[in-house]
């Protein structure tokens, strides 16, 4: 499938979170013109479709109690499974308000990452949610592991979704940040906003250069592009610089070996996300 023709993909689980996911997912499909497909993973390691308890039990009621074992697992499974679709419903009716006409629902039983990397040709942008509360343990890895695995953009939420009305683009003149120019230049996503392009770096002739071409790049395509150069730490540069503009959203690559990329390797993948209090979208 096209990149054209591939949906805006978002991942429901069930919690607060889940209907901000909706929100953001639904305008980014009306604003790229896209397919909007909500998806819900019922995991295989909580719900196994066939659980086997055979050598767990000693017993001399070994086959009776296997028996009710295997009833209460699949109860459980069934239970997990309308509640699952009551979710996708739910998330459903919340599209159609926000202006989605038909939005596709999807219920897959696996584990998350497999189930995203199945569906990625048609995927063009992948919508989650961050939960505050759980970053750094089972939830932050699952989130950093898609991260790392996906070569699809991802856009990962806060709890309450707010249209973006400013966005904030990280650039450091390499390759991969140059792509990340050029995708939010040609993409309908952000058409209409301010997008500033921050180079945290020192302010001498190369990076003005590297700099003026990304101005021309997004000015050419229509947008406002405000810019800065500024030296110091990545994070609390881009950290300050958002505060500073009420940026709405902020914008990076997820490759290479840059400035910018090194926030995005081993641990530092969660904290950047952990520490955005906006909307974070990871460019490939």
């Amino acid at each position: 499938m096209s990149i054209e023709t591939s949906n805006v993909v978002a991942c429901i689980d069930g919690t607060d979170i889940s209907m901000a996911v909706c929100d953001m997912a639904a305008w980014a499909a009306l604003a790229m013109q896209a397919p909007l497909e909500i998806l819900h993973v019922l995991d295989k390691s909580a719900y196994p479709a066939k659980p086997d308890y055979s050598g767990n039990l000693a017993l001399g009621s070994r086959s009776t109690l296997l028996e009710e074992l295997s009833e209460l697992d699949e109860k459980r499974g069934k239970l997990a499974l309308e509640q699952g679709r009551l979710m996708l419903e739910e998330a459903k009716q919340r599209a159609i308000k926000d202006g989605v006409a038909k939005p596709i629902m999807s219920q897959r039983h696996g584990g998350l990452i497999e189930t995203l990397e199945d569906m990625d040709d048609r995927i063009r942008l992948l919508v989650l949610g961050k939960h505050n509360e759980k970053l750094g343990d089972h939830t932050g890895s699952r989130l950093e592991n898609v991260v790392r695995t996906m070569a699809r953009p991802i856009l990962i939420t806060t709890p309450q979704f707010t249209a973006p009305k400013r966005v904030m683009l990280a650039f450091d003149g390499s390759k991969t940040t140059r792509k990340g120019v050029e995708m939010v230049a040609k993409s309908p996503l952000f058409k209409g906003l301010p997008c500033h392009v921050v180079m945290v770096g020192e302010n001498n002739t190369s990076n003005q250069i590297e700099l003026d071409w990304a101005i021309e790049m997004l000015g050419d395509a229509g947008f406002d592009a405000p810019a800065s150069i500024i030296d110091g730490e990545v994070e609390t540069v881009l950290c300050d610089y958002r505060a500073a503009h009420n940026i709405d959203m902020l914008i990076m690559g997820a490759y290479g070996h840059s400035m910018i990329r090194r926030l995005l390797v081993g641990s530092t993948t969660t904290n950047v996300i952990r520490n955005a209090s906006v909307p974070v979208l990871l460019l490939r």
